[in-house]
């Protein structure tokens, strides 16, 4: 999984005949940075001095979660799953990721992709092997090799990378794609909980729950790169018979730091971004050769039994304990769930912020549903078909008798993906091309993760800038070195120990969006309802009197303005309306901003006039000339024009296409009036959203001043559609 953007500012023109790109960064966040550091370099150190006293204290610490908070971990998982379903399927899953006039930067299809990409990593060839495995020598809650247990096994294994880890990442999406795009704060986990902090995300609170996310994204990448680590080395042994030992995963961690130095200071990430993508098709086409050469109807059979229990089984398995069941005699139920389930559901919730982050950045301008039930879909449904051809391939090995295919991939969990593989036609190649993935999704892991946590640890700002090369080659080394410590231990085995351990705090934080995201969407309905109900324009919603006004409104209704016209009415007739609001607020007392002119990228014409009140939300009317395409029902005047113009009036999160064109310098200042009238009734009922659901007041620093305005600039890019 990758999760990475970039921002450019154009180099001195004095020096350059073209306009040159450079790359701004942002700076070090020193609180979340120097501890963060501090705290892993401190573990790091502890564990490789005294790694018998490290495996006591990890080990003990599982242990004790498994047996008293078990139950907590389940709960938490299937609480989130209902909760983005329920936003999903209610009146809230219209409300979108940005302004309410933003428009999806990726087409249906290209977005989909980037979902569906996300959903692979070699944890999955790791664990689409092993999982079954497991759960057919040893299921938790039948008979082992039993009928049931094969039944069941791949499904467990779908169930732990299916809908539930995936529901955390649409979470996290969720509330950081509320937050930082549609009420104007910095892209940040510390932002999501803006409701419950207030203005303490500026201080010590804010910076507790951002180190928080960091350690528990450095612990989640730590088992993903540990995972890999000892796949990689057991293909390469495969092959080349090269030693499965710690010399060479050390080996193997040293050219991870090395790929995401090299890619930090020589400016590859796009070409590691390509071969990222090619390593998808690379993995598909792996799934597709076992599934034609191998036995294809049974393969199907067993995939369509997969998803029908799968559906049918979800609700249960959200919620089950075992607390009415032994499980196997050397591996009892409970054991089982602590080492499968609890594993799972904290290793999601540690790379929640990675993922959720990514899939944020891609996602801007859709809608909550479409949002969620992409992530809820679109990834798990592949992950079922991986598991299900890969998964009933080793069990139709197992089943037919092949006991040491079986013991060793239980025991030996990362021997299972490659043994398989050997009992296809041209396996060596096969098995060479599984490495290949396996060490391409490996370094994109540790590069795109480095990337993800000197952002985390920097400043953040209202644009997607990243962190420095620096912080991204510190994380990188300690990443290494935090994952050498946890294999030297106890192997993966470790890793895992820990991420139960350090997802239990960071679960906290999931509680947290859960309530924010609460706030935020009970607040808009609440918006909503009271603009539907006191706001009355001046236009065509007044009763018009017999005369000359209902065929103004007529003309209006058929007119369909150049962009001269539209241009035109902006800076004669809408900017000294607005303009005379501004002037008699001012007088009266109130703290506003007005701005008008052009803005700086497209020299389009804007007028904006903002009022801030503590603790609430700003009021914003903005004028900007939009484009449509000419409808085929214009008159015949218009015929061979593509667009026509509109004025529209935006708040501060977009506009619902409500049109001032044609409209009186009277008639204008009537409309921002009813507006004003609109917002001052919200403030008073206790449904203003914005600074009130923040807890914030809008006197913010300068990199978090004037969000959401033109002020001669453009930050909102999807008005680009004109």
């Amino acid at each position: 999984m990758s999760a990475s953007a970039s921002h450019s500012a154009s180099a001195d023109t004095e020096t350059q005949p073209e306009p040159q790109k450079k790359k701004r960064y942002s700076a070090v966040h020193k609180p979340v940075f120097f501890i963060s550091a501090a705290m892993l370099t401190a573990f790091v150190i502890w564990a490789w001095l005294a790694p018998e006293q490290a495996e006591t204290v990890i080990f003990g610490s599982m242990d004790w979660i498994a047996t008293n908070l078990g139950w907590y971990y389940v709960l938490t998982a299937a609480v989130i799953v209902v909760f983005v379903v329920v936003i999903a399927l209610s009146s809230s899953g219209h409300i979108k990721l940005g302004p309410d006039h933003s428009k999806p930067r990726y087409s249906l299809f290209t977005w989909a992709s980037m979902l569906f990409a996300a959903g692979i990593g070699v944890d999955l060839m790791f664990f689409s092997i092993s999982g079954p495995a497991t759960n057919f020598l040893t299921p938790p809650d039948v008979e082992p090799l039993s009928d049931e247990a094969a039944r069941m096994a791949a499904v467990w294994t779908m169930f732990h990378y299916g809908i539930p880890g995936w529901a955390m990442y649409a979470l996290m999406g969720t509330a950081l794609g509320l937050f930082a795009y549609r009420y104007h704060l910095p892209l940040s986990i510390r932002s999501a909980l803006a409701p419950i902090l207030g203005r303490r995300i500026k201080g010590a609170a804010g910076d507790a729950v951002d180190i928080a996310a960091l350690i528990g994204t450095i612990f989640g990448i730590s088992v993903s790169l540990g995972i890999g680590v000892v796949f990689i080395n057991y293909g390469l042994s495969h092959i080349f018979d090269i030693p499965t030992n710690q010399t060479v995963q050390v080996a193997l961690i040293a050219v991870s730091v090395f790929v995401t130095i090299l890619s930090t200071v020589s400016g590859v990430d796009k070409g590691i971004r390509r071969l990222s993508e090619l390593n998808v098709l690379l993995a598909i086409g792996l799934m597709a050769w076992v599934l034609i050469t191998g036995r294809f109807a049974e393969l199907m059979y067993g995939l369509v039994q997969n998803i029908g229990d799968f559906l049918t089984r979800l609700p249960t398995m959200l919620f089950e304990t075992f607390i009415y069941t032994d499980g196997a005699a050397d591996y009892p139920a409970d054991q089982w769930l602590a080492d499968w389930t609890l594993f799972f559901w904290a290793w999601w919730i540690a790379w929640a912020p990675f993922v959720g982050l990514f899939l944020t950045r891609i996602s801007r301008g859709r809608t909550l549903r479409e949002f969620i039930l992409g992530v809820l879909f679109i990834p798990p449904m592949f992950i079922v078909l991986f598991v299900s051809i890969f998964g009933n391939a080793a069990l139709m090995e197992f089943r037919d008798g092949n006991d040491a295919f079986l013991n060793e991939a239980v025991e030996l969990p990362e021997s299972g993906y490659f043994n398989l593989l050997a009992e296809y036609p041209g396996a060596t190649f096969l098995i060479a091309i599984a490495i290949i993935v396996a060490l391409l999704f490996y370094i994109t892991s540790a590069d795109s993760g480095s990337l993800v946590m000197a952002n985390m640890s920097s400043h953040t700002t209202l644009e997607d800038s990243d962190g420095s090369p620096i912080l991204r080659i510190v994380w990188a080394v300690l990443t290494g070195a935090l994952t050498l410590v946890m294999l030297f231990i106890d192997g993966v085995y470790t890793t895992q120990a820990a991420t139960v351990l350090i997802g239990l705090p960071f679960s906290l934080v999931m509680y947290g969006l859960i309530y924010s995201v609460y706030k935020a969407l009970r607040a808009e309905r609440r918006s909503l309802a009271s603009q539907e109900a006191a706001f009355v324009t001046a236009l065509g919603e007044q009763p018009y009197s017999a005369g000359s006004n209902w065929k103004d409104r007529l003309t209006r209704r058929m007119s369909f303005p150049t962009q001269e016209k539209a241009f035109d009415f902006l800076r004669t007739t809408a900017t000294p309306a607005v303009a005379a609001v501004a002037d008699q607020l001012d007088d009266l007392g109130v703290d506003i901003r007005y701005s008008s002119g052009e803005t700086a990228d497209e020299n389009l014409p804007f007028v904006n006039l903002s009022a801030r009140f503590p603790e609430q939300e700003e009021f914003k009317y903005e004028l900007y000339p939009v484009a449509h395409p000419m409808p085929s029902y214009a008159p015949r005047t218009d015929a061979g024009r593509d667009q026509y113009y509109t004025v529209e009036v935006f708040n501060a999160r977009g506009t619902r296409g409500h049109n001032l064109m044609g409209c009186s310098k009277d008639q204008v200042i009537a409309d921002v009036l009813n507006a004003y009238e609109s917002h001052m009734q919200l403030m008073q009922r206790g449904g203003a959203a914005g600074s009130s659901i923040t807890g914030l007041d809008t006197e913010a620093p300068n990199d978090w001043a004037d969000a959401g305005t033109l002020q001669g600039g453009n930050p909102e890019e999807e008005r680009t559609d004109n």
